[in-house]
């Protein structure tokens, strides 16, 4: 599989965070050079209006949504030529435009070490990454989407590595009751391959999303909103790689590395070696 590497700096805080400089450290690591990618250049994707908006109470709706459009034209392109995106943030607010972009019929295999399951009235940052996983099952804010109804059908998500926080029951009583939800504490050790083996026996196309506070900060603290007691990388290898080589994967967003937080560049070093393990075997 040849990737085609695609930079969405999309930062839903709109104060202008280290994920905006995510893609520009990841390709300094050698992102596109490690894994023999295709450079698919960079979408405008930036967010500068920090204030929530009254209709939706996302912060920057109307930026994040022109930013969405770019993406899923650029995706589209890319996956009706038959290539492979690997789209880069930002933050989790680029998926509801990654997942415009594909032909519908597909499974979601979410990655993440939260829901990303409020809304503009819960969210307690207004951040449209807080939300992306409620709007692409049509649960979110109105008028965020160019099309009515889900993006993804929500028994074809799959939820996997999130951690239950003290504060999120308002949230986890929100998610739709039809999506799949392994926690991160069944994905260590030899759970993480055995999920990974049971997704990939699936049918059909898949999209991959990967916020990379799924992992513990103990090993990759470089995130916004990291939580305690995420996969390491081992676990992570052992998840993706069944699911890498199932031939089913349409593509890939790489979301939630904060460059701020990695100065001498060693984190970013480190995803690019993993992301060239698990996506070039």
């Amino acid at each position: 599989m040849r990737w085609s590497v695609l930079d969405a700096p999309l930062d839903s805080s709109g104060r202008g965070r280290g994920e905006r400089r995510a893609p520009m450290a990841l390709r300094a690591a050698g992102l596109v050079g490690r894994l023999g990618a295709e450079d698919a250049g960079a979408v405008d994707a930036v967010i500068t209006d920090p204030v929530p908006d009254p209709a939706t109470g996302m912060i920057g709706a109307d930026q994040v949504r022109r930013a969405g459009r770019a993406i899923a034209a650029r995706v589209n392109e890319l996956v009706r030529a038959g290539r492979h995106p690997l789209v880069v943030g930002g933050d989790c607010a680029l998926l509801p435009g990654t997942l415009q972009g594909l032909p519908a019929g597909f499974e979601l295999w979410f990655l993440d070490g939260h829901l990303d399951f409020e809304d503009g009235r819960t969210s307690p940052t207004g951040e449209g990454a807080d939300m992306d996983l409620s709007v692409v099952t049509d649960h979110g804010p109105a008028g965020l989407l160019d099309r009515e109804g889900p993006l993804v059908d929500p028994d074809q998500v799959h939820v996997l590595g999130y951690r239950p926080t003290a504060g999120d029951g308002s949230e986890a009583g929100r998610l739709d009751p039809a999506i799949h939800v392994v926690p991160a504490e069944r994905l260590h050790g030899p759970d993480a391959a055995a999920t990974g083996r049971d997704l990939a026996a699936g049918t059909g196309p898949a999209w991959l999303h990967l916020d990379l506070d799924v992992l513990d900060p103990l090993v990759l603290p470089a995130v916004s909103y990291p939580e305690p007691g995420g996969l390491d990388w081992a676990d992570l290898a052992a998840l993706v790689g069944p699911l890498v080589a199932s031939g089913r994967l349409l593509g890939l967003s790489l979301t939630d590395f904060n460059a701020d937080e990695d100065p001498d560049g060693r984190h970013a070093e480190r995803v690019v070696q993993v992301l060239a393990q698990v996506l070039t075997d």
